[in-house]
């Protein structure tokens, strides 16, 4: 297997916070990697300074092989991203924004994979739907599906599962789930620890920008542990250190 993100050292600062505090981790294709943390720990900042959005203080990373800060446009056209607020533009109808989409994408066949999309994910009524007449959850859906639409090796996704409700949460986790059997590999950040523990084989904890750990989730279950316990085991010291 291949490395698919690797991060060294990164380190990102506004003025006097230091939102990332030298964090260093890999991510190997195939894994449905887990960043977790509390509000605030740095989880977006990672995903933005990964996916070229934001330019680290220090440090390097490199995703699929292609450094973000040199070349942010190849990073985000090799990948799907899902942002933590979903940003769909409000004067396009969901069908003309994944047609926008498989335009810059240049994918074959688009109108009949966002009717697969539109179908799979249960907004078929909404195709014709201006962006900012959808309701959260299903500007939810249609971000997810334009991040999975070309079908990437990399998705990194903040907060998969915020506004969708219990059905379509088991949906996404399935679907998820389903992905990365073939090779391909998930990056996502949450602060649902149950999410984690049922559906990621990797994960590492932030808190306060540090790294606290980073590990197999088997690893973990295999001794009897349990992913939310050994969380807050972790976070509760980091909050007195």
């Amino acid at each position: 297997m291949s490395t698919v993100i690797s991060a060294t050292d990164i380190v990102k600062e506004y003025g006097n916070l230091r939102a990332v505090d030298c964090v260093t981790l890999t991510v190997e294709e195939g894994a449905l990697f887990g960043l977790l943390g509390p509000n605030g720990s740095g989880k977006t900042t990672m995903i933005k300074i990964l996916t070229g959005q934001i330019t680290p203080t220090a440090g390097s990373a490199a995703v699929l092989g292609i450094d973000p800060v040199a070349d942010p446009v190849l990073v985000r056209r090799n990948i799907g991203i899902i942002p933590e607020q979903e940003t769909p533009p409000s004067f396009l109808s969901a069908m003309e924004y994944l047609a926008f989409v498989g335009a810059v994408r240049n994918i074959p066949d688009c109108e009949e994979k966002a009717d697969w999309w539109f179908d799979f994910l249960d907004f078929a009524d909404k195709k014709d739907v201006l962006c900012k007449d959808l309701s959260r959850g299903t500007r939810q859906k249609l971000m997810f599906a334009q991040a999975f639409i070309h079908e990437p090796a990399l998705a990194l996704i903040d907060e998969p599962l915020i506004n969708f409700d219990p059905i379509m949460q088991d949906l996404i986790k399935e679907y998820l789930v389903d992905y990365v059997k073939n090779g391909r590999t998930i990056f996502l950040s949450t602060h649902i620890l149950e999410v984690a523990e049922e559906i990621c084989s990797e994960f590492a904890i932030l808190h306060k920008g540090k790294l606290l750990h980073c590990g197999p989730v088997a690893e973990l279950t295999k001794t009897g542990g349990d992913l939310s316990s050994f969380f807050l085991s972790l976070v509760r010291k980091g909050y007195h250190a």
